[in-house]
């Protein structure tokens, strides 16, 4: 457990951030008034989450790995980190749709139906939390992976 205490810091500290995340996006009314904005501008949590692998990484590198780490090093260390944040996922989606915004899943139902993008029994099925639940668990290891793969790569040292 100590060999991956980095990584479950960094992945307690990555669900922290998105829970702030929830708080801007709710203070900002893009759950709400200005939810015709949601889907686009919920987009930049994804330069925050990349900034949030790279120090990840960066703290890995420095602190286990005396800083020197090569690709592969780096790769499972951000799948570590993606694995916690999967695994807390389902926490922080109760967290943000119970406390944060509880009427957002209502708000975004009437906002898809009134623009016709889904019918409301489809709206339904898609907008609730079990289906966020599930949709941010594979979400987080499945973009956590790509983004390990790439930051990674960045994050290396040349002789390692």
């Amino acid at each position: 457990m100590k060999k991956f205490s980095i990584e479950i810091k960094w992945g307690i500290i990555f669900s922290i951030v998105s829970l702030l995340w929830m708080f801007l996006e709710k203070g900002l009314g893009w759950h709400d008034e200005n939810i015709a904005q949601h889907a686009i501008y919920t987009n930049l949590f994804a330069i925050v989450a990349i900034v949030l692998y790279v120090l990840a990484l960066l703290d890995k590198r420095k602190n286990f790995y005396n800083g020197k780490m090569n690709w592969s090093q780096g790769f499972i260390s951000g799948i570590v980190i993606s694995v916690v944040v999967a695994i807390l996922s389902p926490l922080a989606q109760y967290i943000t749709h119970e406390f944060i915004t509880p009427n957002y899943f209502d708000n975004v139902i009437e906002y898809t139906v009134e623009n016709g993008a889904m019918t409301r029994s489809a709206a339904e099925e898609y907008f609730n939390l079990t289906s966020y639940i599930i949709q941010s668990f594979f979400f987080a290891l499945v973009v956590g992976v790509v983004t390990s793969a790439i930051v990674a790569f960045f994050v290396k040292t040349k002789k390692s």
